[in-house]
């Protein structure tokens, strides 16, 4: 078998079924081969930071590790701000880089570089193949590290006259690897059985490992506070259950302030609190007893010290702890119907305000974000790129089914768009919407031209408020020149304004403008209907123009 039909033969075998590339000469190999294999589809995007977006979308909806393909030095650097992503939000995924011809690689051809250099920061792993018959095992070996918690990309560079050698490559047989069972929990069960207040932090790590249900019933018998963690990426914890208490902020003092209501914490599949904006101070507060159970290893006590670390399968783990919770707090019932009410009062308030939001023009982001969540039809995947709105949206979703909400934790922008074509492509049966923010649309605005040449029925919703919001808000806080001025250099997208529907129009997609809250609404409310993309600009308020 040639090292070009090894690579894949192997793909198919890892479950792959779409590879999401930019070609260029290096790729060449790859693009002629696939001419003979209809059942590997090849999507292409107009930029490899919408490639690695999609692929990203796609494995996390999927379920199943995506493959990518870049070209080059520039392929690979184009594509670091996608892998970072992944790489924070834990996504399996394989990129195969190709590698200019290693016959004339001395004299540093156009386009050549160190791409395991490249991609080392971003990648879980990063290698260069030097001999085809090396090929099948290093692909092997990538997809099993990939996959492995944690999870994440791992990087193949394959000079392109490796792909067209006439070398017979042997393909080793994929190895299943089962994973760790339940970890003990005999001591942890005493610790949380006997807290007085209770808390737990579902981290985004129970979502990847479809432990939700797990955690709710360890929850319930606890009767323990819920908040998932900071920035989550997924719905870990179903967001309109009685002890959902909401996300903790990206803060230190706030996270501390919060949890020092609570004697006891059960903190799964987190990595650390990954706080955004510093703020002194640990986020543990003193005398906090901790039971953290996470499926890596490296995560127990890494950021604080833990009273029990448990490592093992999440799922496993935590059916273990509910079980021997049964019965063990007999207050569960009552504390579950005091927070019960008090959450319900808390986000009856949070509505409450953004309904009375309603009517302005441009919309107050938090109507715009109460319109989108009101419209939500039952089932759809909401893809969230949108900073300060993303905010507001937070708090009045209630989704309850597991892969409702994808974001990523790693914060490079352009995300969005691409990530939301993926999850479509990955799970068709679900219907997607992504709210995005302009400025972050921006950043990734290529990936629309993908969804129209793939028909991707997503509904894309643009907030737009011609600027760059949290970053204003985040001066103002510190009180500094630009606040006392009102000034604010290189924050502002108007003039000239951000033309969103022609924009659409560009890359072969209708759009609409949803001029008020209602309009909004319904224009969400349509997704499920939609045969092709469709683009909605949201017109919103800018910076102290109005909650």
């Amino acid at each position: 078998m040639r090292p070009i039909e090894a690579l894949l033969e192997i793909a198919r075998d890892e479950g792959v079924t779409q590879i999401f590339g930019n070609p260029g000469t290096t790729e060449l190999p790859l693009m002629d081969a696939l001419v003979e294999a209809p059942d590997l589809r090849y999507v292409l995007g107009l930029q490899e930071g919408s490639v690695v977006a999609m692929a990203d979308g796609y494995a996390r909806a999927s379920r199943r590790t995506s493959m990518v393909s870049l070209h080059v030095a520039a392929g690979v650097a184009n594509g670091l701000i996608g892998m970072l992503n992944a790489m924070r939000s834990r996504t399996p995924m394989v990129i195969v880089a190709g590698q200019q011809d290693r016959r004339h690689l001395v004299q540093d051809p156009m386009l050549s570089g160190d791409l395991v250099g490249l991609a080392a920061s971003t990648t879980k792993h990063a290698v260069e193949v030097q001999h085809a018959y090396d090929l099948p095992i290093v692909l092997r070996r990538a997809f099993a590290l990939a996959a492995r918690p944690p999870a994440g990309p791992v990087l193949v560079s394959v000079p392109m006259d490796l792909l067209e050698e006439d070398t017979d490559v042997a393909v080793p047989a994929r190895s299943p690897v089962t994973g760790p069972g339940a970890a003990p929990v005999h001591d942890a069960v005493a610790l949380l059985a006997g807290a007085e207040r209770p808390v737990v932090i579902a981290g985004d790590g129970v979502g990847r490992a479809g432990a939700v249900a797990d955690l709710v019933a360890v929850a319930e018998r606890l009767g323990a506070t819920v908040y998932h963690q900071p920035m989550n990426d997924g719905i870990d914890f179903p967001t309109g259950h009685p002890l959902y208490a909401g996300m903790l902020a990206p803060r230190n003092a706030i996270i501390r302030e919060r949890l020092a209501a609570h004697d006891v914490a059960l903190i799964v599949g987190c990595h650390a609190f990954m706080p955004h904006h510093y703020t002194p101070g640990p986020s543990v507060p003193d005398g906090l007893a901790i039971v953290q159970v996470d499926e890596d290893p490296a995560e127990i006590g890494r950021n604080f010290a833990v009273r029990h670390g448990l490592t093992g399968n999440l799922s496993e783990t935590l059916w273990a702890l509910a079980g021997q919770l049964d019965g063990r707090v007999p207050e569960a019932r009552e504390r579950i119907e005091r927070l019960g009410a008090e959450h319900a009062a808390a986000r009856s308030e949070v509505e409450d305000r953004a309904r009375a939001a309603y009517g302005a023009s441009p919309m107050a982001p938090r109507a715009a974000a109460h319109a989108v969540a009101a419209g939500l039809p039952h089932g759809t995947v909401v893809v969230e790129e949108a900073i300060t709105a993303g905010l507001e949206l937070r708090a009045v979703l209630r989704q309850d089914l597991p892969g409702s909400y994808v974001h990523t934790v790693g914060g490079g922008l352009g995300w969005g768009i691409g990530a939301a074509i993926g999850t479509r492509l990955g799970n068709p049966e679900r219907p997607v919407v992504a709210v995005l923010g302009d400025g972050c649309a921006m950043f990734g605005i290529q990936g629309l031209w993908s969804a129209a040449r793939y028909e991707v029925p997503v509904a894309f919703v643009v907030m737009n408020n011609g600027e760059y919001r949290t970053l204003k808000n985040t001066l103002d806080e510190g009180g500094g020149a630009s606040a006392k001025h009102g000034q604010y250099v290189g924050m502002d997208l108007n003039p000239p304004a951000l033309d969103w529907q022609s924009a659409a129009r560009l890359f072969g997609i209708d759009a609409v403008r949803a001029g008020s809250a209602e309009e909004l609404r319904d224009a969400v409310a349509g997704v499920k209907s939609l045969d092709a993309p469709l683009l909605i600009e949201a017109p919103i308020t800018g910076h102290g123009e109005g909650a």
